[in-house]
């Protein structure tokens, strides 16, 4: 075996963890026979399950955890503001039991931003930093600091390699070495962490030793935007972590956790969701208006407030709001025009059962709308085409509708929602329910539905594969001058699954999600719809 052999096995089997944990212990406790008492740390490991099962603080005694402050009664701020980097990197085992924040003083507000390699997490970090006057921290560069300038350091050396091959640093190293940053800049008013969690586990990490995150902001991107973009940054930066064969893989790692992550966040109402494809300034006003909202609700922000430019529109991406409201502008403002051109009342909306159908191109979805509405009596709206009669309407919401979707944006949420409710209050009289199909396009879009009107009793989500949907469009446009090619399914397809993986997530917590398999023939799908409708009557 040689060298790098054995560093890849003891990476990948956990073994740095433990020795770690088993360290901390000794420290700890200080035992009389440390032979006898590492024998049976080793037996608690077995009876956990296994080295994974070992965290930093497994051996350490639960008195130890909330010690008194060092330096005799000085606080552990003033402890750590004493001391050197050197001297904080040579004690980072020592100072780990101790509480990240004085708990004496209000705790900063931190910010984590997430989101695909190449997704923008740095620069709109550092906007965010910078607008309400907080600390900007990047993780990664963290860790690049630290192989840097250990570089003949074992360990180091073994997450330099694990880093460059585009897996994740060690978990319990990660965290350590944001503590002691954390713990060097103690009078922050907030906090940006750039590129943290990248997993549900890291983030479990992250509130265990740290603090729970006042707000997650998560940049969602295409996985083919995120290529060019770090084939881009290689070139520019040549980062050793860039290199094709670690993006490739770092594509994967992200696309394996990037759901769970955000369902853990969401099911915290912590989380909101960013189309990254966009123009940086366009996003970085998205991302401020959210932040304005969630962290200063009752006054404005705190720095930076005329560098925005009022003229980009805050709502017209692809925004997944993944878990918080923006604040209630009032029901005013639903119309963004001020008129209420239907008659229904609200209250006998609210009291009409609502579907919302949810499912990617070729699934089946429209087929099968038109073969629930004839059993059932239900009116099917759909939003693509309430936007496109109001187009051909020549209003002044079309000219606002127009001017948005030619800069590649969807249609502006509050435009589609009025639309939306208008269509719905209109057959109020003559509906035993609405289906409404491709709604709610982003979770902010169902954030306000259920503000503005209530739940839906019920979200089916048509599940189909990739390869099926794939063969139904390439099938259905045979012999169309308009045939849509490989790249443009493959792209319809990446769009849906990029838009519909936080909806899905989020009424999944809800317990209102449906998942219908959509494989089968029209008649065997069929017959699941209808029993998941008849759930509800």
């Amino acid at each position: 075996m040689n060298t790098n052999d054995a560093k890849e096995y003891l990476a990948r089997r956990e073994i740095p963890q433990l020795f770690e944990s088993l360290l901390n212990g000794l420290m700890c406790s200080k035992p009389e026979d440390p032979v006898e008492y590492l024998e049976s740390c080793l037996q608690k490991v077995k009876e956990l399950g296994g080295c994974d099962k070992v965290k930093w603080d497994t051996f350490v005694s639960q008195e130890k955890k909330t010690l008194p402050p060092l330096n005799g009664g000085q606080s552990r701020r003033s402890f750590l503001r004493n001391e050197s980097d050197t001297d904080l990197s040579e004690t980072a085992e020592l100072i780990e039991e101790y509480e990240v924040f004085d708990p004496t003083r209000p705790r900063p507000k931190i910010i984590l931003v997430i989101g695909g390699p190449g997704s923008g997490k740095g620069t709109q970090s550092l906007k965010i930093a910078e607008r309400y006057g907080f600390q900007y921290i990047s993780v990664g560069e963290l860790l690049r600091k630290k192989i840097h300038s250990t570089s003949s350091n074992r360990k180091w050396s073994l997450i330099a390699k694990i880093i460059t091959t585009g897996e994740l640093a060690p978990q319990e190293t990660t965290i350590t070495e944001i503590k002691q940053k954390l713990m060097q800049i103690p009078d922050e008013e907030g906090i940006v962490i750039d590129g943290f969690p990248r997993d549900v586990a890291q983030a479990l990490s992250f509130e265990d030793q740290i603090c729970t995150p006042d707000l997650v902001v998560f940049l969602a991107c295409a996985n083919q935007r995120l290529k060019e973009r770090l084939l881009k940054r290689a070139e520019q930066q040549g980062r050793p972590d860039d290199n094709l064969k670690a993006t490739q893989r770092r594509l994967i790692n992200f696309k394996q956790n990037a759901a769970p992550l955000v369902k853990y966040f969401q099911e915290k109402g912590l989380i909101m969701t960013f189309d990254a494809d966009r123009d940086e300034d366009e996003v970085f006003y998205d991302i401020s208006m959210a932040v304005d909202s969630k962290l200063f609700p009752n006054k404005e922000a705190a720095a930076g407030s005329g560098d925005l430019d009022p003229s980009v529109l805050s709502d017209t991406g692809e925004n997944v709001d993944t878990g918080s409201d923006y604040e209630d502008q009032g029901d005013d403002q639903l119309n963004v025009f001020g008129e209420d051109t239907v008659g229904g009342s609200m209250e006998d909306l609210r009291k009409c059962k609502i579907i919302f159908m949810i499912g990617g191109p070729g699934s089946g979805k429209g087929t099968q709308c038109g073969k629930l509405v004839e059993k059932y009596g239900f009116t099917h709206l759909s939003t693509g085409e309430l936007l496109r009669n109001e187009l051909s309407s020549g209003s002044e919401r079309s000219k606002v509708i127009r001017d948005t979707m030619a800069r590649g944006a969807l249609a502006p949420a509050g435009i589609v929602l009025e639309l939306l409710t208008e269509a719905m209050r209109a057959n109020l009289g003559s509906t035993k329910g609405f289906l409404i199909d491709d709604y709610p396009r982003e979770v902010k879009q169902g954030e306000e539905f259920r503000r503005r009107i209530r739940d839906p009793h019920l979200v089916i989500g048509m599940d189909c594969s990739a390869d099926t949907m794939t063969d139904r469009l390439r099938r259905r446009s045979q012999g169309s001058p308009h045939a849509d090619d490989s790249t443009a399914i493959a792209k319809r397809l990446e769009t849906y699954y990029r838009a519909s993986i936080p909806v899905m997530a989020y009424y999944e917590t809800k317990t209102q999600l449906r998942k219908i398999n959509a494989e089968g023939a029209p008649e065997e799908v069929f017959l699941q719809l209808c029993t998941a409708i008849d759930s509800i009557f």
